[in-house]
Formats: C-alpha cells, sequence, structure tokens
C-alpha cells in the first residue's frame, strides 16, 4: 500500500451513518462538495459550490438581531426575504455562531483524511458485520480527486469496502487516481440525447460517455438512472440509454431511480429556485414497465438502490 496523507483536506458537507442504500451492507456515506452538472431535480444544492455556504431556515428565526449585531460586513438584511446578501458574506461564521436555534448554519467543513477516518472509524464494527463500508458521495467527489485518493487509500488500509457515487464528468486523470482504489461505481445515465442532457444538467454527456469506458474498466459499476418526469423518464429514451449502456461490456446491472423532491426545502434555504416545483411522481406502473423493459435487455435490475 502507497503512503498515506492523513493532512490532505477535503470540504466535507455532511456525513451519514448507517445506511443501507449506495453499495452493500451498513454504509456511511461520506458527501463532498463540488459539482460540475446542475441537475434540476438535484435534491443536494448545497453540494454544488465547492465551497462553505451559509444557510438560512426562515422557520427556526426567532428575530433575536443577534445575528445582525455580531455581522461585521452588513451582509445581513431582515428585509430581504432570504436574509443574506450573498456578495457582501465572507462566510466568517459569526452569526452562525451566534445563532441560538440553528436558522442560519454553515454548510461545508475542511477535513483532513485523518479526522474523517476518526468519523469513520466509529462504525468499523457495522462494516464487518454486514460486509457494508464507506461510500463517498456529493456533489461529485472526482472533483476532489486528490483528498479523495488518500481517503481511500486509508480506508482500503483498514479492510473497508469502498464505493462511490458518480455522474462520471471529470478529467481522466482524476478518475485514473480514485477508481483503482475503488470496489463499485455507482455510475450515473442521466439522458441519452445531448440535448435533453445540457437542458437539463448544464452539460454535454460526451465526456460522461467517455468516462464510463474508463470507469467500467477500471472497478466494478453499476448504472443508475435517475428517473424524472418530463426529462427522462419516457420509453424510448430509456431505450435509447439501454442502447449505450449495452455498449459497456462489463457492466451487467442497472437501477432505476424514481424521481422524488426531499431536497426542494433545500433551495430555499440557499435562496435559489427549484425548477421543478409542482412535477408529479411517476406512476408505479409505469416505472415497473421500465424495469421490465431493462430485464428484457439482459440487465439485472433494482429500483432504488
Amino acid at each position: 500500500m502507497d503512503s498515506i496523507d492523513y493532512k490532505k483536506q477535503g470540504v466535507v458537507f455532511d456525513i451519514q451513518r448507517y445506511s443501507i442504500n449506495d453499495g452493500p451492507g451498513i454504509r456511511t456515506i461520506v458527501f463532498l462538495k463540488g459539482c460540475p452538472l446542475r441537475c434540476a431535480w438535484c435534491s443536494n444544492p448545497e453540494s454544488q459550490h465547492p465551497n462553505r455556504e451559509l444557510l438560512y431556515r426562515k422557520m427556526l428565526c426567532i428575530h433575536c438581531n443577534l445575528c445582525l449585531k455580531a455581522c461585521k460586513q452588513g451582509a445581513l438584511d431582515p428585509s430581504n426575504p432570504n436574509l443574506i446578501d450573498r456578495e457582501k458574506c465572507i462566510l466568517c461564521e459569526d452569526c452562525a455562531n451566534i445563532c441560538p436555534t440553528g436558522a442560519l448554519e454553515i454548510k461545508g467543513k475542511n477535513m483532513t483524511v485523518e479526522e474523517v477516518i476518526n468519523e469513520l472509524k466509529k462504525d468499523e464494527s457495522y462494516y464487518h458485520r454486514s460486509n457494508g463500508g464507506i461510500t463517498l458521495s456529493g456533489g461529485e467527489a472526482l472533483m476532489q480527486a486528490d483528498f479523495c485518493r488518500e481517503l481511500l487509500k486509508a480506508c482500503k488500509a483498514r479492510g473497508w469496502h469502498t464505493a462511490i457515487e458518480t455522474e462520471g464528468y471529470a478529467s481522466k486523470d482524476a478518475i485514473n487516481k480514485v477508481m483503482p482504489y475503488i470496489d463499485l461505481a455507482l455510475l450515473d445515465c442521466k439522458a441519452s440525447n445531448d440535448e435533453i442532457h445540457k437542458k437539463w444538467t448544464g452539460v454535454s454527456n460526451k465526456l460522461i460517455r467517455e468516462n464510463s469506458y474508463l470507469i467500467q474498466d477500471i472497478t466494478h459499476t453499476i448504472i443508475r438512472i435517475p428517473t424524472i418526469p418530463t426529462v427522462n423518464s419516457d420509453i424510448n429514451e430509456y431505450r435509447d440509454m439501454i442502447k449505450f449502456i449495452k455498449t459497456l461490456p462489463k457492466v451487467k446491472e442497472i437501477h432505476i431511480l424514481p424521481y422524488h423532491n426531499y431536497g426542494e426545502k433545500k433551495y430555499e434555504l440557499l435562496g435559489r429556485d427549484y425548477k421543478l416545483k409542482n412535477i408529479g411522481k411517476l406512476d408505479e406502473k409505469h416505472i415497473e414497465k421500465l424495469k421490465q423493459l431493462v430485464e428484457s435487455e439482459g440487465f439485472i435490475c433494482e429500483i432504488g438502490g
């Protein structure tokens, strides 16, 4: 095993314990900041920007005005529905530290590999008993490839199973740094049609397609399809996605991830608009049809996962 830089820093916005999704067994998910995509349905908008961010939970605010007195930048304005002038805010944390209710919170923390490993060690017994492990998520974890590599080396040194949730939109250098230390890649396929992909994620799918071949060559890969009404849930679009996936010779399994709007409230906390307001959930019968289509093409298929 290569030497490990335990002092390497990354920006982490959450560590979620006891997950039974996103890989086998009981897992701990490490959520990293930064994402090059802007998926309209993103359930973790606080992950998109690579740096720390200030959240405002309006419903928790008791209007004590302690934050106004603490802010030396004049970045808080009670006449602003979103309170925060993000151009003035320097993320000094003074307002969040003094807020008595948690209405103001900084999302994102600089952590070393050593600090993250110390958190993960608390759940080590669950990994061994359940054949679980750790999963890197985001955001797009590959944006912090150097940090991920050191963290994964430390995980492998302890014998933990490692997984990553990724869109595959990254440099080949980043992929080659990270994927050799990954046991399972959960790779998104969001749309076959490039114009649809650009419209709803903000980027072309060409790089993702190229990288899909590289990723499945390096490690065990499961394709996941976030399935969104009006975006990619059409049978014909699904057929086109499957047609591409069939060109990945080592991929044998596809997971369908039905749309949910669990992240909608987070956009309000960040002072952003949610683009899919009032969109309905997919009909269960339609989801089952999509599953049957995937299975008819010879793939193992799960709903969720």
